[in-house]
């Protein structure tokens, strides 16, 4: 019985040492005092951060939404503009720059300031090369030949002009102006066949702006007709070009907008096409404000507003974030410190916010700053 009795005990023992809990006297219990209520605060620290909550909301206390800069404006559903979204590109402005392409075969040659690189600001008439004509032996032999013929024609025709020159008053004066003139003319010809064979042609710059590709030519590169050596763009005065496959939105078109990466573009709109490309109708716009960060052949988003009108709600783009399975909503400050997720239907509207067609309701307080931070707690 004695036995059984011990047995008990040890296990009772067993299991408040497994559990840290002593029994001896002498132990100094100040240390545990202490951890006791710093232990509570942690706890009290958790349950009043940042919490997704059972149904899906969240739970934000205000010095958090302080500190991630949570900003929410009311939203008005009215008319808005009709907006189509249409996918474009940046190009240089038609009226500046251009492109500079081999007349003939031949070689290319530095300009007075070496070879043009990348970069480089030029000025309209500038010399950016040179390009000598290259021809076969046998062209080469033939020219020399014609040269020839053309100096011995030259050397008649001058003899024949000093002859008459001497016997003026005895021949007549339209014999010797016709002399004269036969000779002007072979010492044009002779020039311009001596130029054809030694004489190198100027690459000049069609406008100012700057070397926005070389297609790396290099000094003494041998290069064919047609050609394009040089493309020069003014950085201060781009376009885009859109493609809508709609024909009739040029004539309902009211402003345009663009979206390049996260920069916004105030659009003027310049014209649209009367022929179809790749099924669609070709629009240009000019860029209004110049931005150092474009670069042609960039693609970008045009938001087209049109005179047709819808109902919804405009908020900034910032607002819309993707939650769940990549639904699309945004955030509704629901109450003081919580923020509930409402799936929307995005229209856009322009570069700097879309249209909300279904979602929300009037007098919703809608984050508008640090949607994306709200959305990431779990």
């Amino acid at each position: 019985m004695r036995h059984k009795t011990g047995t008990i005990a040890f296990a009772v023992v067993v299991a408040f040492a497994a559990h840290g809990v002593s029994a001896h006297g002498d132990e100094d219990h100040s240390q545990d005092a202490k951890k006791a209520p710093a232990a509570a605060a942690s706890s009290l620290a958790v349950s009043d951060g940042p919490q997704r909550l059972a149904d899906g909301s969240l739970f934000i206390p205000k010095p958090v939404q302080r500190q991630l800069g949570i900003r929410t404006n009311p939203v008005k559903i009215g008319a808005l503009a009709a907006t189509v979204e249409l996918n474009g590109k940046v190009i240089p402005d038609p009226d500046t720059g251009g492109r500079v392409q081999a007349t003939f075969s031949g070689s290319v040659l530095p300009g007075p300031k070496g070879m043009p690189v990348p970069g480089r600001k030029v000025a309209k008439g500038e010399v950016l090369a040179w390009l000598r004509p290259i021809a076969s032996a046998i062209e080469r032999g033939n020219q020399k030949a014609q040269l020839a013929e053309l100096e011995a024609q030259l050397a008649i025709a001058d003899g024949r002009v000093s002859r008459f020159e001497q016997l003026e008053g005895a021949v007549p004066q339209k014999e010797i102006e016709a002399a004269q003139i036969e000779r002007r003319a072979l010492q044009k010809r002779r020039a311009f066949v001596s130029a054809s064979i030694d004489t190198a042609e100027p690459l000049l710059a069609p406008g100012a702006g700057v070397i926005s590709a070389s297609h790396h030519l290099v000094a003494g590169q041998v290069v064919d007709a047609r050609e394009v050596l040089f493309e020069i763009v003014d950085p201060a005065r781009l376009a885009v070009e859109a493609l809508a496959y709609d024909p009739g939105i040029g004539a309902t078109l009211v402003s345009a907008s663009a979206l390049a990466g996260q920069t916004a573009l105030e659009l003027k709109f310049v014209g649209g096409g009367r022929q179809l490309r790749e099924q669609a109708l070709p629009l240009l716009f000019r860029i209004v404000a110049p931005n150092s960060m474009l670069a042609v052949g960039q693609p970008v988003k045009v938001m087209v507003r049109t005179a047709y009108e819808t109902q919804g709600a405009a908020v900034p783009r910032a607002a819309v974030t993707r939650v769940g399975a990549g639904d699309t909503a945004v955030w509704v400050h629901a109450e003081a410190e919580r923020f509930v997720a409402r799936r929307v239907r995005v229209q856009a509207l322009d570069a700097d916010n879309v249209a909300i067609a279904d979602g929300l309701h009037e007098g919703d307080r809608v984050v508008i700053e640090g949607a994306n931070l709200l959305s990431q707690v779990r």
